[in-house]
Order: structure tokens, then C-alpha cells, then sequence
């Protein structure tokens, strides 16, 4: 009797151990199926911030950060989308509340009346950047020396100047991001640029291009520009081409172009975060 007790735990352990050892393994090969999310609260002195963080949760190795800045509509399930994915790459992701207390706007009246402070005064953005940057980095998993913004939309624009201002990043990303805005200085910036424009973009127009492209040139810096055919303001978007109709604005969603900036933001991280 005693034997037979003995062998039937000691099969339940190998089945145990089989089956454990088979999931970790499914984790490895499909991400999607151990990506932890979290809605964190952090503050930048009295304002009450909420933002979202997603990471694989089936390893605890080290891995880089990547913060995301949403468009001007604040830090809706688009956002949330985008750290999801970015957390199936192995990156610790967050999406920041650069508004407070999680707002999102409605129509383009609130959000442009809401994201106006922040191209008036870039060192707002930055503060919030920093703010949920501080929050991030208290997470065991998080890599501090690995470091890289991506921004859509206002967020695009917002990441560049944040990287302009001289923020300790290895990469910034802007997904049809407005490209004026703090002058560059060489000394200052640190961190590796790649852009990624729709040519039919009605909001940032060829001369704003031109300019941008001008003032790297003109002080030796390098960075990658990537310009997309047929795609227009928020091309990556799913929801933009509804949005567009709704409002009368000249946004639309491209898929190609989509997928197209995506894998150059994945070949781009790889190489920022060696």
C-alpha cells in the first residue's frame, strides 16, 4: 500500500513538473498569454496621475523601458494597446497620463485646449515624463539604463522635444508627431531619433519637414526618417479613419503604413537597446 502511495505521488510530480515545465514553455513561444497589466497611480506634486503598465510577467529578467505619450486624446485604449504590444516584445511598458487624473478628451475642442500648455511650455511634458519615469523605474524588473520614449500624435511631437530638452534616453520614436519645437542642440540631445511621417499628413506639412530635417543636418546629428505614401495624420490608428468622419478632420488609419512604422520602431529598439 505504502508502495503504491509512493509511486502515485511520485507520478503526480513528474505530471506536475511536465505541465509546469510545458507552460513556461508556451509562455516563451506565445507572450501574449503571460502579459501583466497594471493601472499604477503616481503624482507630480498635488496632480494625481494614472497611467498603465504591461510586461511579460513569465521571466524576471531585466528588461528595457519604453514610455509611451498618447495623442492629444489623452491615455485611452489606444495607448493601453500599444503597451501591450510593446510588452509582448519584452520591453517593461508604460503608457503615461501626461493630463492627470486620467483624463481623456471627448472631441478635438477639449483635447486641443488640453494639449496646448504642453507646446507652450515643453518642460511640462517633461516634468510628467519624468514623473512617470520615477514611477517605472521602482519596478525589480526595470532596466534604468535602457531607456526610450514613443509618442503619437501630440505625443510624437511632446517625445521630441522631451529628447531635445536633454532627457537621458537612448531612443525617441515619433509616429506622426509634430517636428518643430525646442531648437536642437547636439550637446544637449542624447538620444537616437527615428521618425515616422505619413506624406499626406495635412497637419505636418512638407516645409515643416524640410525645417526639421534642416536643423539636424546643419549640426551633424543622425537620425532615421521614414516617410509613408498615402497616409495621413494618425495613420496608425484604427479608430482614426472613424474619428476623421466624425470630426471633419483629414485623419485615416493605414494599415500599411502601420505595420510598416511598427517594424521599423522593433529594428530601431533592437539596435538602441544592444
Amino acid at each position: 500500500m505504502k508502495k503504491t502511495k509512493l509511486l502515485t505521488a511520485s507520478l503526480f510530480i513528474i505530471v506536475l513538473s511536465s505541465f509546469t515545465t510545458l507552460q513556461a514553455k508556451t509562455n516563451m513561444e506565445n507572450p501574449k498569454t503571460s502579459i501583466k497589466e497594471e493601472n499604477v497611480r503616481y503624482m507630480l506634486d498635488t496632480l494625481h496621475m494614472k497611467g498603465f503598465v504591461a510586461y511579460n510577467s513569465s521571466t524576471v529578467n531585466k528588461r528595457p523601458i519604453v514610455l509611451i505619450i498618447p495623442e492629444w486624446w489623452g491615455i485611452n485604449d489606444y495607448a493601453l494597446s500599444r503597451a501591450k504590444q510593446l510588452a509582448e516584445l519584452g520591453y517593461l511598458a508604460m503608457a503615461i497620463d501626461v493630463y492627470g487624473n486620467g483624463t481623456i478628451a471627448e472631441d478635438p475642442t477639449t483635447a486641443g485646449q488640453m494639449a496646448g500648455p504642453f507646446y507652450q511650455n515643453p518642460q511640462l511634458a517633461k516634468a510628467r515624463f519624468e514623473a512617470a519615469l520615477a514611477k517605472i523605474k521602482t519596478y525589480a524588473m526595470a532596466d534604468t539604463t535602457k531607456i526610450a520614449i514613443i509618442g503619437y500624435c501630440f505625443g510624437g511631437g511632446m517625445a521630441l522635444n522631451i529628447a531635445r530638452l536633454g532627457e537621458n534616453l537612448r531612443g525617441v520614436v515619433s509616429f506622426h508627431g509634430s517636428l518643430m519645437g525646442v531648437p536642437v542642440d547636439k550637446k544637449t540631445l542624447k538620444a537616437d531619433i527615428l521618425v515616422c511621417h505619413g506624406e499626406d499628413d495635412k497637419f505636418v506639412k512638407a516645409q515643416e519637414v524640410a525645417s526639421f530635417k534642416k536643423s539636424l543636418d546643419e549640426i551633424g546629428v543622425k537620425y532615421t526618417f521614414k516617410s509613408y505614401p498615402n497616409a495621413t495624420h494618425a495613420f496608425t490608428n484604427p479608430n482614426a479613419t472613424e474619428k476623421g468622419k466624425k470630426y471633419n478632420m483629414p485623419i485615416a488609419y493605414n494599415a500599411a503604413a502601420d505595420v510598416a512604422s511598427f517594424n521599423e520602431m522593433k529594428l530601431f529598439l533592437t539596435k538602441i537597446f544592444k
